[in-house]
């Protein structure tokens, strides 16, 4: 740590967790790291994850690609712009209390506000609508600023907000507010895209209408998306004169 900026070594000082202290020391180390790096070295199997705890410590990370082993293009993290360290991150990411997330899973009926699917209340985590590196955290009381997000939404909503214009480079909270990762039921855009989406889950006693539908998708030609957009169409009169 002997050439880095002094506001940068100690704000490093202050990082105890073991994912981001993994990332911070080797890229004080090698000068970056890689997606690569994070998961066949480390065995981090969602290294935006581990990034993600580096930033919400207050250290900038910027993201930027390099060739993988196999020669494809893969993202890599090193240290950012030092006037960007976010002083009141330093103390760590809140932890939210037990009642809080009770009251959530009350109010949602203990579903992943993404796609909706009902799980047992141990297998949903607190989420941030609009990403805590753009907005900061939310306390107990801005509840409808959380939501209940699945291990796999959650994993999804990481990747794909990692890959937004607006995290990389403006990090405005107003365009992820309208984004469909933190409003799916009301949303202007996909991460910054034109584009509307509904993910929808069958489950348990469901099964067989997913089942029927795949068929009928496959007798017709068509992928199961084409075939439920073509009846959603239908049923609301869009396209009255199909079958």
């Amino acid at each position: 740590m002997e050439d880095i900026d002094p506001r940068l070594e100690e704000a490093i000082k202050k990082v105890t967790g073991r994912r981001p202290r993994t990332v911070i020391d080797h890229i004080l180390q090698h000068g970056s790291i890689s997606t690569e790096t994070l998961k066949e070295e480390y065995g981090y199997d969602h290294p935006p994850r581990a990034a993600r705890d580096v930033r919400e410590a207050g250290i900038p990370l910027e993201t930027f690609w390099i060739r993988g082993s196999t020669g494809r293009k893969i993202g890599a993290y090193r240290f950012g712009d030092i006037d960007k360290i976010e002083g009141h991150k330093l103390a760590g990411r809140r932890t939210f209390s037990k009642e809080l997330k009770q009251r959530l899973l009350e109010q949602e009926g203990s579903r992943c506000a993404i796609c909706q699917t009902k799980y047992e209340g141990r297998y949903l985590q607190i989420d941030h609508r609009v990403p805590y590196e753009v907005s900061g955290d939310a306390g107990e009381a801005d509840e409808g600023e959380l939501m209940l997000l699945c291990a796999s939404c959650q994993r999804s909503k990481s990747w794909t907000c990692e890959g937004c214009g607006n995290w990389t480079e403006q990090s405005n909270e107003f365009p992820c507010a309208s984004c469909y990762w933190a409003s799916p039921e009301n949303h202007e855009h996909f991460a910054g895209e034109p584009i509307r989406r509904l993910d929808v889950s069958w489950v348990s006693e469901e099964m067989p209408e997913y089942n029927s539908l795949r068929e009928t998708a496959a007798a017709s030609g068509m992928t199961i998306s084409e075939l439920a957009k073509a009846l959603i169409a239908k049923a609301l009169g869009e396209n009255p004169n199909s079958d």
